[in-house]
């Protein structure tokens, strides 16, 4: 990375960082070009150096969150989906410490920030990035179990609301609960106590 690209990252950082902690304040129709300018420390026309809109600015903030998330997890992790129909199916538990522990990780290191992407997740279009990791991940995964198709969205619903209420109050308590202990309540109210998998 150059000096004028790396640059424009950090422009862009301080930007999608100010987006997110003003969207702890305010919905985001209430936003403004100058209080994301104010709270990042740059001036309007390197906004618009940038971005057309704060719509533009909300786009590159959600792939920026979703980029940092994911280079929290290996590889081999990463690489799982090209892989759903062939794998043992042991292979397709993900509630495990394999994919938990970057999972929880990454939230701990970003509490703040994730706390208010998860309750803000229909501004950011998570609900678009769930839609094809229903498709592309989830689908293939439930598939291989033999869930009938009609009944796989609540499936998906259900995992989804419950780990993501259980991070709302870990975050909520400050992370103070070690990981591990957090990845086995997940893991436990997934499996049930005697069937945890590794």
């Amino acid at each position: 990375m150059n000096k004028s690209e790396s640059k424009y990252f950090n422009t862009a950082v301080k930007m999608d960082l100010a987006l997110i902690s003003l969207l702890k304040k305010k919905p985001l129709e209430y936003i403004t070009v100058s209080e994301i300018c104010a709270a990042a420390g740059v001036n309007r026309s390197t906004f618009y150096l940038h971005y057309e809109t704060v719509s533009d600015l909300l786009n590159e903030t959600a792939r920026y969150l979703l980029d940092d998330f994911l280079s929290y997890f290996s590889a081999d992790a990463k690489s799982v989906s090209f892989n759903l129909a062939d794998c043992e199916l042991n292979e397709l538990y993900f509630i495990c410490d394999k994919y938990l522990n970057p999972y929880l990780t990454y939230i701990k290191d970003h509490k703040e920030v994730f706390g208010t992407a998860l309750l803000h997740n229909q501004v950011f279009g998570f609900e678009d990035v769930y839609s094809k990791m229903q498709e592309h991940i989830f689908n293939p995964i439930l598939e291989r179990f033999h869930y009938p198709y009609e009944d796989r969205k609540y499936v998906m619903m259900y995992y989804l609301n419950g780990i993501n209420a259980i991070i709302l109050e870990w975050i909520k308590d400050g992370c103070g609960k070690p990981i591990k202990d957090v990845s086995k309540i997940i893991s436990i109210c997934i499996y049930g106590k005697d069937n945890l998998h590794g």
